[in-house]
């Protein structure tokens, strides 16, 4: 194995897991075994939020300029560690290797966002808001927090929220991905190597078990996760039973509405992207294809011929253009759907099923999925399939096509392709979605931005990333004074 049995580090050690349940990481192409993840106990989950807690008040007493330079020593850690960590990500989850590039990128963009902290945690005031009385609001940091993390993002995705958290002041725990938890040891290390005080930054592997834990914990004072809508709902509703804060984005069913009047050959490949793009395994996915009145012929045949020649393989090859899903547990879920599509009356125009890539005989590899005639009511027009999985519906206008979209329980991203500023602005302002597209497949925030999401895509009120996340991880002090 060539990461070996993976270890938690709780107060500034690593320590193996006095666990016996363990489970096998493998490398989706190869289905070799590269790690095994322990399920740790509640003893030292217990011992983490304790060390976390013990370290909170010393920590928030250090300056905030102190704190960002923290930051600063770990971007330069993870820009010499770039590659090393990409390659790792690829391992663990099958994305091909300028994807875990990306997050990488993007991983790296909140540590310096972050960084800003003494900026972004200013606070503001008014004086003489009666004779001779002044006000002021400060932001404080709340105490400790955790974050339980996807498997489709596992570097990325937990820097949504530790940077800002750290930065402000906070401790932190995280729990990676049982499924991909590579990625987050090798940050970890990084992390030790900047040598924050002992329990500022905690890692504890394991499963429900471990999140349960840390929900009811009471010295854990707020979570952040990303995943499913029911995983979601499940620990927004069990935070607040507990008096905790929370931010739960969740899942999505994701339209790509396309005009008449849509540049054709850019759109195609902003929709392969989009749709077939880490294999589908992202909540940013394009899962529908809207087509608008006379573009639905042209651009069906010519999505069809553009994805029928994706090159599907490893994702360390540079060559590869789709990797492997996570797992034979998500092929066989992401198999299902396509039987149902069919059974339900959907045309599988191009059928990903039965792929053989040469050399990677125990790969969880499928290729890209197209389905035509598909009807909103269908179980693939409304569900969540987490695969490279593209349904295309002909709509007569931009009504019928914005009508479809409310429909959906979903309000996590839409994109529209379109040259018309009119059609650009009825889209961004109409719709009940958290992020939105013009001309663009993937519609994700940069770290300033939130990443945003509403209806079932998303449960609390402060998202990842950006003014959101200070505001999350920060409390506000009024603080009204008075001399005599």
């Amino acid at each position: 194995m060539e990461y070996g049995k993976l270890k938690n580090y709780i107060d500034g050690e690593w320590v193996e897991s006095q666990s016996d349940e363990v489970l096998h990481v493998g490398n989706p192409a190869t289905g070799e075994v590269i790690a095994q993840v322990p399920l740790s106990t509640v003893e030292e989950v217990n011992r983490a939020v304790s060390a976390a807690a013990e370290a909170f008040q010393e920590w928030r007493e250090t300056p905030s300029l102190v704190r960002a330079r923290y930051m600063l020593r770990l971007k330069v850690l993870m820009e010499e560690h770039f590659e090393d960590l990409a390659c790792a990500i690829v391992k663990e989850h099958g994305k091909i290797i300028d994807e875990a590039r990306g997050e990488v990128r993007r991983a790296i963009e909140n540590v310096e966002v972050a960084a800003s902290v003494p900026s972004l945690m200013m606070g503001y005031n008014a004086e003489d808001i009666a004779a001779g009385i002044d006000e002021e609001c400060v932001l404080q940091p709340v105490g400790v927090f955790c974050c339980v993390a996807p498997f489709n993002f596992p570097a990325m995705v937990p820097f949504w929220f530790l940077p800002y958290a750290v930065a402000c002041g906070n401790t932190f725990i995280v729990k990676p991905s049982e499924i991909c938890p590579v990625s987050q040891d090798r940050l970890f290390e990084m992390l030790d190597e900047v040598d924050f005080p002992p329990g500022v930054v905690n890692l504890v592997h394991g499963a429900k078990g471990v999140v349960d834990a840390l929900l009811t914990d009471p010295d854990v004072a707020g979570v952040s996760f990303v995943g499913s809508t029911p995983v979601g709902k499940y620990i927004y509703s069990t935070a607040a039973a507990n008096g905790k804060r929370a931010q739960c984005q969740a899942g999505a069913k994701n339209c790509l509405v396309v005009m008449p009047d849509a540049v054709l050959d850019r759109t195609v490949a902003a929709l392969l992207t989009s749709a077939f793009g880490t294999a589908g395994q992202r909540c940013l996915s394009g899962a529908l294809v809207l087509a608008v009145g006379d573009v639905y012929e042209p651009l069906k045949a010519q999505l069809v011929e553009a994805a029928s020649r994706l090159k599907i393989g490893d994702g360390l090859d540079e060559a590869t253009q789709m990797g492997p899903v996570v797992s034979q547990k998500s092929l066989d879920r992401i198999l299902g759907y396509v039987e149902k599509g069919v059974k339900e009356g959907a045309e599988l125009i191009l059928d990903g099923r039965g792929v053989q890539v040469e050399g990677y005989p125990s790969g969880h590899f499928i290729g890209p999925n197209i389905f035509d005639q598909v009807k909103p009511e269908m179980t693939i027009a409304r569900e969540e399939i987490f695969g490279p999985v593209l349904g295309i519906i002909a709509v007569a206008d931009f009504e019928e096509a914005l009508a479809i979209i409310k429909g959906i329980p979903y309000g996590n991203a839409a994109s529209l392709f379109t040259t018309s500023g009119k059609w650009a602005r009825e889209f961004k302002y109409r719709l009940p979605c958290g992020n939105i597209g013009i001309n663009i497949g993937v519609a994700a925030p940069i770290a300033t931005f939130p990443f945003a999401g509403m209806k079932d895509s998303f449960f609390g009120d402060l998202h990842g990333q950006g003014r959101d996340a200070i505001q999350f991880f920060t409390d506000r002090k009024v603080v009204i004074t008075r001399w005599f």
